[in-house]
């Protein structure tokens, strides 16, 4: 499997984005690694040095989606700009119960409302709307 196959199937108004992406992670030297699964291909993203997941491309029946971790944003990342889809996904999401010995929790806040959730929790629709944000932490993970 190769990238290609992968942006194949991502709707043409995301293709853009999931190049751009992918050039990010690629040029940062992290090791790419592509999985085909029942909703469609999961492309994760790995720090070269560390190997912990950075990012996964996940598709699931409202589309395509990406998953980020939050534990590699720098301190000085902002939630309170984020759009309103993306704080609705945020409030809707489950708070950390430990699931796995992975999971440390990630503590924030959105406009004082404070937050506590697994670092699963993290996944988020593309759109129009929410890919400035995700290329921004996209960036900041790299840093």
């Amino acid at each position: 499997m190769e990238f290609n196959d992968f942006l194949q199937v991502v709707d043409s108004q995301h293709q853009d984005f999931a190049i751009q992406v992918n050039k990010y992670f690629i040029d940062a030297k992290c090791k790419m690694k592509m999985e085909s699964k029942a909703s469609g291909y999961v492309v994760s993203y790995a720090h070269p040095k560390t190997k912990r997941s950075l990012l996964n491309f996940v598709f699931r029946k409202n589309g395509l989606f990406v998953r980020m971790y939050p534990q590699n944003f720098d301190n000085n990342i902002s939630f309170n700009n984020l759009p309103k889809s993306m704080t609705m996904e945020i409030n809707k999401a489950p708070g950390c119960k430990d699931c796995s010995s992975k999971c440390q929790g990630f503590a924030f806040s959105i406009q004082n409302d404070k937050h506590y959730l697994c670092r699963y929790s993290f996944m988020f629709i593309v759109t129009e709307e929410s890919k400035p944000i995700l290329t921004d932490w996209v960036k900041t993970s790299l840093v």
